[in-house]
């Protein structure tokens, strides 16, 4: 018998729930701070603009099928730790200066920039033709769609100010150096893959080319 679930429902059902969350979380805890606040935008618009991009042009290694109880433990569990930051944040009416809250609304803004610009590009362009993408935020790194989503989850990571959140990051980090390098091995077979290689980085942006 077929499971009629794929990955992407457990992932979509994280981030349909996540927002609705951190207003329970707030409600519960009696917490209304600037901090409780900009949590719930930042982590809130990210989930929005994820079903915006599931409905519009999902990435389809999310469609691979697998059993309800494996999904629920295996992906949409381990999704939950991203919920441990605002639950610190939260539950002790935490406060922040000032330009930490900047500097994690401006580490969001880049890595939602390039995640989601690089998941549309990748689209655009596999739906035309298949191969390599080497232009765009492709033409400096090899992943900008990992390397944006990184940094989008440390922006939300950094405003609890503690390091429990950083425990699903290193899960998560781990697992997606794993699929960079998989991913690496497997276009490493196009003829034009290692000039690319040069001129970019496996994650970083390489900001300075011969």
């Amino acid at each position: 018998m077929h499971s009629t679930t794929q990955v992407r429902h457990f992932i979509n059902a994280h981030k349909i729930l996540t927002p609705l969350i951190i207003i329970g979380l707030m409600f519960y805890y009696d917490f209304f701070g600037i901090l409780a606040w900009v949590y719930l935008s930042l982590h809130g618009t990210y989930c929005l603009l994820w079903m915006i991009k599931e409905s519009n042009y999902r990435d389809k290694r999310f469609e691979q099928n697998i059993h309800p109880l494996l999904g629920f433990i295996f992906v949409f569990c381990t999704l939950a730790g991203y919920w441990i930051a605002p639950f610190i944040i939260i539950s002790n009416n935490m406060v922040a200066p000032n330009w930490l809250i900047a500097l994690s609304i401006t580490v969001t803004i880049i890595g939602i920039f390039y995640h989601y610009v690089s998941d549309a590009h990748k689209h655009a362009v596999l739906n035309v033709k298949k191969g390599l993408i080497t232009t765009g935020l492709f033409s400096r790194t090899r992943n900008p769609n990992y390397f944006g989503e990184m940094l989008i989850y440390s922006g939300f990571a950094m405003l609890a100010q503690d390091w429990i959140p950083l425990l699903p990051l290193v899960y998560w980090w781990t697992f997606f150096i794993r699929n960079m390098l998989k991913k690496d091995k497997s276009i490493s077979r196009y003829p034009e893959y290692e000039e690319w290689k040069k001129k970019t980085g496996l994650l970083f942006p390489k900001v300075f080319v011969k």
